[in-house]
């Protein structure tokens, strides 16, 4: 039976807000974001993918950028880990996507 969910996901960048070059090595954020996610109690899914965009400013930046699914947590919630990782990974800001879905559990043994 389908059961509608909320997914979450955060987009963030791994470059320098200030220096705007990637500071650390991709497992160091990997683990600030792993650690985070448990001292929340929120299971999770991430994803590393390379994105470019466009600084306030106009200046266009490429970076590697980690996506962080989250399933059926509070907007309050999503919103906080936002910040805390916001604030972290030294960003000018992270972009958090919601949307509803349809979740299927598909169980089948041999």
């Amino acid at each position: 039976m389908d059961n509608l969910s909320t997914q979450s996901t955060i987009y963030i960048g791994l470059n320098d807000g200030d220096t705007k070059v990637q500071r650390f090595e991709d497992a160091k954020y990997l683990s600030i974001l792993k650690n985070t996610c448990r001292n929340y109690g929120v299971a999770f899914s991430v994803q590393m993918v390379n994105g470019g965009y466009f600084h306030e400013d106009g200046h266009y930046t490429e970076e590697n950028t980690l996506m962080l699914g989250l399933m059926n947590v509070p907007e309050q919630t999503v919103t906080e880990i936002a910040k805390d990782l916001c604030a972290f990974f030294n960003q000018e800001s992270v972009m958090v996507t919601t949307s509803p879905v349809s979740v299927v559990f598909i169980k089948e043994s041999l």
